[in-house]
């Protein structure tokens, strides 16, 4: 189970860090003057993202290993890479909020438009007297047009009697009637088309968007539970603060998603007995005095005289305080001609001492290197890495170091 969720926890993260990645690019490509000056700094800003991501690992690497100066470069790098990679997620995010809020507010207002127009068009065509179709009309018109009233009246222009007058009459109504038809035929090709204009809408997916009375809904519903719990906060705002939230989010999932994915496993503690013949030389040292007469060197001084006083005062020299692979050592290893033991079962029994004695273990390289200068004899045996001349106190040792024999070492007489 631990593994799994190591591996959805790694997979989470490099998601998100090459979605921050991808906008560091996009925008370090937009600073080029030309396409080759927007891919250099493209590439730029994508290492300079990832390579956010890697910093994690190598400050607290440094920590671990006493390298203070490391750690304080680490420091300063992840600052820049961080500092750099916030203000394009910023600005890539921010460009993007407020260009798909204008298009929402674009779409919102062309379709509330296109309503009114509809509505308008509706109501004059509720306006307009009841009148049969144009072309029955028409034909109407021209059937009088042949009586002979139509040519005593000169076309309904010179009226004289009564009888040209009613003609006229009739005459009139109808041009009327079919002024009627044909606005409604014009209104009615009208809202066809606007009709036609908010179904193309709704069937290319802008119904929601052109429904909607707000640009941004997500800013304006939380600006109203704001409202709700006292907070005066407004749209504009709101949709600032998402932008940052956003921005913070890439920025924390990527930069630090990695390291905490990664803390399931226990790199360091794990895997580096397995890796105790690989990280150790195999050149042999020579034998040096033992560490008990190294660690005697520290301990107080007697009194000496100083010159030209006529009192003997006392001088100490300072003390350095024991190192945990000194105590270890002290506590867990013993002297023995002829023994032998391996860099994985020494590095073992000292993880094992750490967690009786609450502490953080050092790592492998960093124990061999302290541990090597307390004057232990190194040589390689059977092809693993050894140190002559020490076993475990405990006699914890396994079958593996029982059948191994250390020769004795030969003195220059025997050796002629």
């Amino acid at each position: 189970m631990r593994h799994v969720l190591g591996v959805l926890g790694v997979l989470a993260a490099a998601v998100l860090l090459a979605v921050s990645a991808a906008m560091n690019w996009r925008f370090g490509y937009s600073l080029g003057k030309t396409e080759m000056d927007g891919m250099i700094y493209g590439a730029a800003s994508a290492a300079a993202d990832c390579f956010k991501a890697l910093v994690p690992f190598y400050f607290f690497a440094a920590i671990r290993n006493r390298m203070w100066s490391q750690a304080a470069a680490a420091s300063v790098v992840w600052v820049v890479v961080l500092a750099y990679s916030l203000t394009s997620a910023l600005g890539h995010a921010a460009l993007n909020r407020f260009d798909t809020a204008g298009q929402r507010a674009a779409h919102a207002q062309s379709y509330q438009d296109l309503r009114a127009d509809l509505k308008r068009a509706e109501d004059q065509m509720g306006w307009i007297p009841q009148h049969r179709p144009a072309l029955a009309v028409q034909a109407e018109i021209d059937g009088l047009k042949t009586q002979k009233a139509w040519g005593w009246s000169n076309g309904c222009t010179d009226v004289k009697g009564n009888q040209t007058r009613a003609f006229c009459q009739q005459v009139h109504g109808l041009s009327a009637e079919h002024a009627s038809a044909k606005q409604a035929e014009a209104l009615g090709k009208q809202i066809a088309e606007i009709k036609t204009k908010l179904a193309n809408a709704n069937g290319n997916g802008q119904h929601g968007t052109a429904m909607m009375s707000e640009a941004d809904p997500q800013a304006a519903v939380l600006s109203k539970l704001a409202a709700f719990v006292g907070l005066g906060i407004k749209v504009e705002d709101m949709q600032t603060a998402l932008t940052i939230f956003v921005a913070l989010l890439l920025e924390v999932g990527s930069g630090f998603g990695m390291y905490v994915a990664f803390s399931t496993w226990r790199l360091h503690e794990e895997k580096s007995p397995l890796a105790a013949t690989e990280m150790v030389t195999a050149s042999a040292a020579p034998i040096v005095a033992p560490v008990t007469a190294r660690i005697a060197q520290r301990a107080p001084q007697t009194p000496v005289a100083i010159a030209n006083d006529n009192r003997n005062v006392p001088v100490q020299k300072l003390v350095a305080p024991e190192t945990d692979v000194e105590r270890f050592y002290k506590e867990r290893i013993e002297t023995t001609d002829g023994s032998s033991l391996t860099a994985t079962a020494l590095y073992e029994d000292y993880i094992a001492w750490c967690e009786e004695q609450d502490k953080e273990p050092l790592a492998l390289p960093t124990f061999g290197r302290e541990f090597g200068e307390l004057g232990v004899q190194k040589a390689k045996i059977a092809g693993r890495v050894r140190y002559i001349g020490v076993a475990l106190k405990s006699g914890h040792v396994s079958e593996d170091e029982k059948r191994v024999t250390v020769p004795a070492p030969v003195s220059g007489a025997q050796a002629a």
